[in-house]
C-alpha cells in the first residue's frame, strides 16, 4: 500500500469513526498499519488507533499502540514525531495509573524544544503532567500544570485543551473540597463543548457531565448529579467506555447513599450492569446480576401482587392502596377485589379505583 493510498484508507476510517461506525473504522485502520510500507503513513494510523482506544477506555491497547508508535517515530528520525509518540506514551501510562512513568515521558516531552509540533503539544504534556501529579496527591504541582495547560489554551485558542483542562480542573477542587469551584470549571467545559464542540468526539460532553455530577453531589443537588451521570452514562454505553460506565455506577450509588436509599441505588447498579454484559455477551456475569436484580425486586416488593410482573421496569399506570402496597392500575380494575392481594386487609373503599 503506498502513500496515496494510504492517506485515502486513513481518511476513510475517520469518516466511519466520525460517524459512529467504530468497529468498521478500526477494521480499516489495522488494515492500513498490516499493509502500507509509508512510515508517515504508519504513525498518523497509530495516532488515530491511539485516540479511538483511549475514548473507549480500552487503555491497554493504547499503550501498546503508543509503544509501536514511537519505534516508528524513532525510524523516522523526526523530532516532531518523536516528541508526538512520547507524549501518547505518558498518556497511556496516566490513564493506566503509571504515574511517575507518565511524569517522566512529560519531562522528556518538555526537554525537546525548539519544533513547531513540540511548542503545539506543550499545553498538552503540561495537562497529562498535571493529571499525573493529581493522581500522586501531590496537589501544588498538579495546579501549576493544569494553569500553564490553561495558558496554553487560551494563547493558542484551543477550545478542545481548554475543555479538558476545566473537566481536570474540576477534579482538582473536587479532591481538595472545594465543590463551589468543582461545579464551575466543569460547567465551564460543558459550555464549551455545546458553543465549539460540534465536531469534537461525545466524550467530552460525557467529561463535563460526569464531574458535574460529582460536584452536584458533593454540594446536596442530587436531582442535578441523577441528570448528569445518567447523561454521561448513556454516552459512555454508546461508546463502550468500560472505564467511565464504572465512574458513572459508583456516581449513582454515593448518589442513592446520599438519598439515604441503599436498596433502590443496589437495583440501579445491578440493572445497569445488567446492560453493560449484555452488550459485551458476557453470558455469566449478565446471569449474576439478573439474578441479583430479581433479588432486589424482591426484596423491596417492587413488583405487582395480582399479575407478577415487576414495577418500574417500564411505564405503567400504578395505583397505592391505603395500606401502601401499589399495583397496576389496569390490575385493579380488571380484578376487582376489595381487599388488598398482598396482605389481605380489606382496605379499598368504594370508588377509591
Amino acid at each position: 500500500m503506498g502513500q496515496d493510498q494510504t492517506k485515502q484508507q486513513i481518511e476513510k476510517g475517520l469518516h466511519l469513526y466520525q460517524s459512529n461506525q467504530t468497529a468498521k473504522a478500526l477494521q480499516v485502520w489495522m488494515r492500513v498499519l498490516e499493509k502500507s510500507a509509508d512510515p508517515a503513513g504508519r504513525f498518523r494510523v497509530l495516532g488515530c488507533l491511539i485516540t479511538a482506544h483511549a475514548e473507549m477506555g480500552r487503555y491497554k491497547d493504547m499503550l501498546k499502540f503508543a509503544v509501536v508508535q514511537i519505534d516508528t517515530a524513532r525510524e523516522l528520525e523526526d523530532p516532531d514525531y518523536l516528541t508526538e509518540s512520547y507524549l501518547n506514551l505518558a498518556r497511556s501510562n496516566e490513564k493506566l495509573c503509571e504515574f511517575q512513568k507518565a511524569i517522566s515521558y512529560c519531562k522528556t516531552c518538555l526537554n525537546m524544544q525548539g519544533t513547531a509540533v513540540s511548542l503545539q503539544l506543550n499545553g498538552q504534556v503540561s495537562l497529562s503532567m498535571g493529571n499525573a501529579f493529581l493522581g500522586l496527591s501531590i496537589f501544588q504541582k498538579a495546579l501549576e500544570c493544569f494553569e500553564k495547560a490553561l495558558r496554553y489554551a487560551h494563547n493558542n485558542d484551543d477550545k478542545m485543551l481548554e475543555c479538558r483542562v476545566c473537566c481536570s480542573l474540576g477534579s482538582f477542587y473536587a479532591q481538595i473540597k472545594d465543590y463551589e469551584k468543582a461545579l464551575f470549571f466543569p460547567c465551564k467545559a460543558a459550555e464549551l463543548v455545546n458553543d465549539y464542540g460540534k465536531g469534537w468526539s461525545l466524550k467530552y460532553r460525557a467529561m463535563s457531565q460526569y464531574h458535574m455530577a460529582v460536584a452536584y453531589r458533593k454540594l446536596g443537588r442530587l436531582a442535578d448529579a441523577m441528570d448528569c451521570c445518567e447523561e454521561s452514562m448513556k454516552i459512555a454505553l454508546q461508546h463502550g467506555d468500560r472505564p467511565l460506565q464504572a465512574l458513572c455506577l459508583l456516581c449513582f450509588a454515593d448518589i442513592h447513599r446520599s438519598r439515604k436509599d441503599v436498596q433502590l441505588g443496589l437495583l440501579k447498579l445491578h440493572c445497569l450492569c445488567e446492560r453493560i454484559y449484555r452488550s459485551k455477551g458476557q453470558q455469566q456475569e449478565l446471569r449474576d446480576h439478573v439474578v441479583k436484580f430479581h433479588e432486589c425486586v424482591e426484596e423491596m416488593e417492587l413488583y405487582c401482587g395480582m399479575c407478577g410482573e415487576s414495577i418500574g421496569e417500564k411505564n405503567n399506570q400504578l395505583q397505592a392502596l391505603p395500606c401502601s402496597h401499589f399495583f397496576h392500575l389496569k390490575c385493579l380494575q380488571t380484578n376487582g377485589t376489595r381487599g388488598c392481594p398482598n396482605c389481605r386487609r380489606l382496605s379499598v373503599k368504594p370508588g377509591y379505583v
